[in-house]
């Protein structure tokens, strides 16, 4: 009579007794959160270590090439730091072999843009707008408008030829836009190192070089490699300490993509910006940013064109469109003033709530 009583009980009521005498998890938890938080503390570590060895050793490789400040951040810096977040597309799509890591290499590639254009620039004219209310400078951009408009206007272009051709995704029209937004880059890099004065602002002294004089080109190219690998080993550390942690919840690989991995992956550039916003060099900071958003909307979405269907649904499709719409308000600025309004900037960070908004409620 026992047994069958017990077979009696509600399942429901067995596992809960269960549940009872089970010992609680959260003692066996503790140590594996105190090391995934030990190792996203190291690899934002590394990642700051980096932006400083990095962003010091390009600033004296831009001036011993002889090219301007716009240069050296569009092209140097702005490619350098964006080698992380392109890995991550072109592994996950020439190196994947399901549907999810399709969709990884998809969010990480249309991730980057959205990220670049309605979260980061959107911060930097916020940290202006906060440096300026501390006293620590003053709260307009002092840049090349002429150069932060080529960069943006050329983003415009390319990335809007990515929606174009997900509208009608052929693999004859996916091929000839690869093609030709690989040579528009080849373009873009051989106009920005044709224009632009070199700068003559006092540096400060490379870090491997804390002599008086000119440090050797062997030395600059040294610490540019050095402070390059710290920053790529610090992103993808981050990656993988966030992904690991957002694969245990459950979340989808989609949103991993679009949000969790961009953020990690942009954080050089940003981290990088933020620097030279303090040191009043908004040129480099800018144009950091709005070069490595030419870079994104070229060499990944070509690698996406060409490896993938390039089927977008209607979250691939509005993540693409955003960072298009707040892109088009900067330029609507200079065009209109030949400036820029920080707080006017500030707004576009209204597109990305939005787009995180848009996630939840799907």
């Amino acid at each position: 009579m026992q047994a069958d009583r017990g077979a009696d009980r509600p399942a429901a009521a067995r596992r809960r007794a269960r549940g009872r005498a089970c010992p609680p998890r959260a003692p066996e938890l503790r140590p594996a959160v105190l090391f995934a938080s030990l190792l996203f503390l190291v690899s934002i570590g590394i990642i700051l270590g980096g932006v400083a060895v990095f962003t010091n050793a390009v600033e004296w490789l831009g001036r011993r090439l002889g090219i301007s400040d716009g240069a050296i951040g569009s092209i140097l810096a702005g490619i350098a730091t964006a080698l992380p977040e392109t890995l991550i597309p072109v592994i996950a799509i020439f190196g994947g072999h399901t549907r999810a890591e399709t969709d990884i290499g998809i969010g990480a590639i249309l991730g980057a843009p959205l990220m670049l254009g309605t979260l980061v620039l959107p911060l930097l004219a916020g940290f202006l707008l906060f440096l300026e209310r501390m006293g620590k400078r003053s709260g307009d951009f002092e840049l090349d408008y002429h150069a932060v408009r080529h960069d943006l206007s050329f983003f415009l272009v390319a990335y809007g030829l990515a929606l174009l051709v997900a509208v009608n995704p052929l693999a004859p029209v996916r091929y000839v836009a690869a093609v030709w937004l690989l040579a528009a880059y080849v373009w873009f890099v051989k106009v920005h190192l044709a224009s632009g004065e070199v700068s003559q602002v006092e540096l400060d002294p490379l870090y491997f070089w804390r002599r008086a004089g000119r440090p050797a080109t062997a030395l600059i190219v040294t610490q540019v490699l050095v402070g390059l690998g710290l920053l790529i080993g610090g992103a993808h550390l981050f990656v993988h300490v966030v992904k690991d942690a957002a694969l245990g919840l459950g979340v989808s690989p989609l949103v991993l993509a679009l949000l969790v991995a961009p953020i990690a992956t942009e954080l050089p550039e940003t981290m990088n910006s933020f620097f030279w916003i303090h040191q009043k060099k908004d040129t480099l900071a800018v144009g950091n940013i709005t070069g490595a958003m030419v870079f994104q909307g070229t060499f990944p979405v070509s690698v996406g064109l060409v490896g993938t269907a390039w089927n977008l649904d209607s979250g691939a499709m509005l993540s693409l469109a955003l960072p298009l719409a707040g892109t088009a308000l900067c330029v609507a600025q200079i065009l209109k003033t030949g400036r820029w309004d920080p707080r006017l900037v500030l707004v576009c960070v209204l597109l990305y709530a939005g787009y995180i908004g848009y996630l939840l409620l799907r």
